[in-house]
C-alpha cells in the first residue's frame, strides 16, 4: 500500500501524529543482563533491540561477524554480531549469518566504535558487541548504534564520546523533482519503505559525523538539508541517552550510600 503523503502539507503532521522534526518515543535501560560485562535495552518507537558487550577479553580474533581493528595487535579488535529475530518484522523472515544487509550493519558499527573507543588501552584483546533485534519499525541501524553506546558505557570501556544516531528523510522521492519537499526526522518503517532517507551518527552533541549511510537515491540539492536535520536529531538523542546514563549512575550511588 503506497504511503499517502498528502497530509504533510495540510496538517503538517505525519501518519503517526508527529511533526517533521520530532523524534519517536525513546526508552532505554542499562545493565539489563547481569551475566554480561555491559548491557542495554533500547526502544526507538516500535524498534526494540537488546545489546550486550563482552570484554575486553583475550582471543576471538577472526571470529564470525563484522570486526575492525585499530592497527594490529597494539589495539583491541572490535567485533559485532547482530541477530535478527524472525518475528521482528511483518514478513517474519529469518536472516542467516551470511545475510548481506546484516553483515554491512555489523561492519558499520564495528568501524564506528573502533574509532571512538580507546582501543590502544587493550592490546591483544577483543571487544565483542552482540545486538539482538526484537522488533523492527525503522531506524534499525541507528537503534543498534545507540544501544551499543549504552552497553559500552555500562561495561566501563572508555571512549572519546557517545556515538548517537538517527535517521532523516525527504517527503519527495528522487524521481518527483519536488522543490517543496520537506525533510523528516526519525523515520518509521512505513516511511522508510516509500521515502529516501539516510542514517547519520555523530560523536557526542557536536557536528562531527562518524557514521553516514544512505541506501536510497535522492537529489543532491536535498542532501545538505537531510544531513542538517539528522545532525540536529542526534543532538536530541544525545540528551536522552545522557539522562539514561546519569539516572543509572545516581541509582548506583544511592545504593552504595544506603
Amino acid at each position: 500500500m503506497p504511503l499517502d503523503t498528502s497530509t504533510y502539507s495540510l496538517a503538517l503532521l505525519r501518519l503517526d501524529g508527529r511533526r517533521w522534526n520530532e523524534l519517536r518515543r525513546m526508552h532505554a535501560q542499562i545493565s539489563t543482563q547481569a551475566a554480561a560485562d555491559g548491557s542495554s535495552y533500547l526502544e526507538m518507537g516500535n524498534t526494540k533491540v537488546i545489546c550486550t558487550v563482552a570484554g575486553p577479553s583475550e582471543g576471538k580474533r577472526g571470529a564470525a561477524g563484522g570486526g575492525a581493528g585499530g592497527g594490529g595487535d597494539t589495539n583491541a579488535s572490535v567485533q559485532v554480531e547482530i541477530g535478527i529475530a524472525g518475528f521482528s518484522g511483518v514478513d517474519r523472515k529469518r536472516r542467516g549469518r551470511g545475510d548481506k544487509r546484516t553483515s554491512e550493519m555489523q561492519m558499520t558499527i564495528a568501524n564506528a566504535f573502533s574509532n571512538a573507543l580507546f582501543t590502544h588501552l587493550y592490546a591483544h584483546s577483543t571487544i565483542l558487541i552482540t545486538v539482538h533485534v526484537l522488533s523492527q519499525d525503522g531506524s534499525l541501524l541507528a537503534a543498534c548504534l545507540n544501544a551499543a553506546t549504552l552497553a559500552l558505557i555500562d561495561a566501563g570501556i572508555p571512549m572519546s564520546d557517545y556515538i548517537v544516531a538517527c535517521t532523516s528523510g525527504s517527503t519527495s522521492s528522487n524521481s518527483s523533482n519536488d522543490e517543496a519537499a520537506d525533510p523528516l526526522l526519525d523515520l518509521n518503517g512505513l516511511e522508510e519503505q516509500e521515502l529516501p532517507f539516510l542514517t547519520v551518527g555523530t560523536l557526542g552533541a557536536g557536528e562531527k559525523v562518524s557514521v553516514l549511510v544512505m541506501e536510497s537515491r535522492v537529489q543532491v540539492e536535498r542532501l545538505e538539508g537531510l544531513l542538517a536535520v539528522g545532525v540536529d536529531g542526534c543532538k536530541q538523542v544525545k540528551e536522552i541517552l545522557d539522562q539514561v546514563v546519569r539516572r543509572h549512575g545516581k541509582k548506583i550511588l544511592d545504593s552504595i550510600v544506603t
